[in-house]
């Protein structure tokens, strides 16, 4: 079911960079800020955008974070500076923040309905740290969201982790993803760690919430682009199928434009 990667990597690299390069430069900015999970696509974001010599800023907002995420990702920040002079980074530990906000709104006894609002807290409470650091050194925000994650399923939170200048790596399926991660050699932590959005306090993985791994999911929406159905498949493939077109659906309100109320010219 899984689809390995066919990219060709150093010069799907070397694209990635030079149009990170030629934007930043258009843009007449200094460089880029990225949150740094310990996650993958992270990790192949920041080293993408330390190859063009412009200022890195990666940055670590833990919230009631899990050591494993936070030693994988101080594990990577360190290594990338190491091998990029232009790589620098700040720590911002946003845990007091979340808290004062959850202190400060109404609650519900709806707990999975609170959990889930206070994980999306979380991702727009960095959001709004990134676009002020990117405000005072002068950066864009680089996304680090997958083609799965932003095209498939959905799985990021609107005006959270989806609140981006721009996203390198948006067109890459996940498998690319890991194939682009190991062409440049970020660690081995990361490459083997079970993916996990760590918006929770807890050790649940993507495919937890999910339902499906990447892979599973990757052939799903092969699948559902060349025009097959549910009815098509059976047993695991068929309920895979089933769970990307159901996230699909319901999360198309993040995946399409802003709905705009057009006003009838006889109206004005």
């Amino acid at each position: 079911m899984a689809k390995k990667s066919t990219i060709q990597t150093e010069k799907v690299n070397t694209h990635i960079v030079d149009w990170l390069k030629n934007y930043a430069t258009n843009a007449k900015v200094n460089g880029f800020v990225i949150g740094i999970s310990g996650g993958v696509d992270s990790a192949v974001t920041s080293t993408l955008c330390a190859q063009t010599g412009l200022k890195v800023l990666c940055v670590e907002m833990p919230i009631h974070q899990a050591e494993s995420q936070v030693s994988r990702g101080r594990e990577h920040i360190e290594q990338l500076k190491k091998r990029f002079p232009n790589v620098s980074d700040v720590k911002t530990d946003l845990t007091d923040t979340f808290e004062s906000f959850k202190s400060a709104v109404p609650s519900t006894e709806d707990v999975a309905k609170v959990n889930l609002a206070l994980a999306n807290t979380r991702a727009r409470i960095r959001m709004t740290s990134l676009y002020y650091l990117a405000g005072i050194h002068g950066l864009l925000v680089a996304g680090t969201g997958n083609k799965v994650e932003d095209f498939g399923v959905g799985f990021y939170t609107k005006y959270g982790d989806g609140g981006v200048d721009l996203s390198p790596i948006a067109d890459l399926m996940k498998s690319d993803v890991y194939a682009l991660g190991e062409f440049l050699q970020i660690p081995q932590s990361i490459l083997t760690a079970a993916p996990t959005d760590g918006l929770f306090g807890d050790n649940r993985t993507d495919e937890d919430q999910l339902g499906a791994s990447y892979d599973e999911l990757e052939w799903a929406m092969l699948a559902a682009e060349s025009g097959k159905m549910a009815s098509d498949f059976e047993g695991r493939e068929k309920s895979v199928f089933e769970i990307y077109k159901r996230l699909n659906t319901s999360n198309k309100h993040k995946m399409d434009p802003i709905p705009v109320c057009l006003i009838p010219k006889t109206l004005k």
